[in-house]
């Protein structure tokens, strides 16, 4: 996995977004995803807010994603899985680039036809402790016409990003404004942040 963590990291530093095909293996993407459906299709995803904890609200203009929040405490295999991964990773890139990272956090995200996420930046306004935002999608066989780019807004240039499986996306919360565009299919992802504090 060294080889790959480094290829996110370098793209990072290179270009202020990391992309890694393939963080996610095949078997643990397919099973993420499967996982992601079943709590889909059992209601267990709620309407994705904006703001922080506190300041919190729900705007369909805005955003009209689905979440559910990854924990330890579901014991589910695959879950357990990716938090192993991310563990290896965030000592990784303590133990490479000294930054100081002492948690994170992750969801599932959800993007129904026809939903999508405007542009925004991922760290709160009064709330510093998001780091580096990282997105892993589990859509196989994505194609142009699909849509949902992961759009990262630059001071010269947009880069527009394919939400295909296994790849990974990684960049500073505060650097970086980004939006999601208009999917015309299922659009799945674990989304997340590592934070210090």
């Amino acid at each position: 996995m060294e080889k790959i963590f480094d290829c996110l990291i370098d793209s990072f530093i290179e270009n202020k977004v990391g992309v890694a095909e393939g963080f996610l293996s095949a078997s643990l993407s397919a099973h993420l995803k499967e996982n992601l459906i079943a709590l889909f299709e059992n209601k267990k995803f709620l309407n994705a807010g904006v703001g922080n904890d506190v300041l919190v609200h729900e705007d369909k203009r805005i955003r009209s994603d689905v979440i559910y929040w990854l924990d330890r405490k579901h014991e589910n295999q695959y879950e357990n899985d990716f938090f192993d991964l991310m563990d290896g990773f965030v000592a990784y890139l303590n133990r490479t680039c000294y930054t100081g990272i002492t948690g994170y956090e992750f969801h599932y995200t959800l993007y129904e036809p026809g939903t999508f996420y405007k542009k925004h930046i991922d760290q709160f306004q009064h709330n510093g402790c998001r780091q580096y935002s990282m997105i892993m999608y589990l859509n196989a066989d994505w194609k142009t016409e699909d849509g949902g780019e992961l759009r990262i807004y630059r001071a010269d240039e947009e880069q527009n990003i394919s939400p295909d499986s296994g790849k990974s996306v990684f960049f500073k919360s505060s650097d970086l404004a980004h939006e999601v565009l208009i999917t015309h299919k299922q659009r799945m992802s674990i989304t997340g942040w590592l934070k210090i504090g």
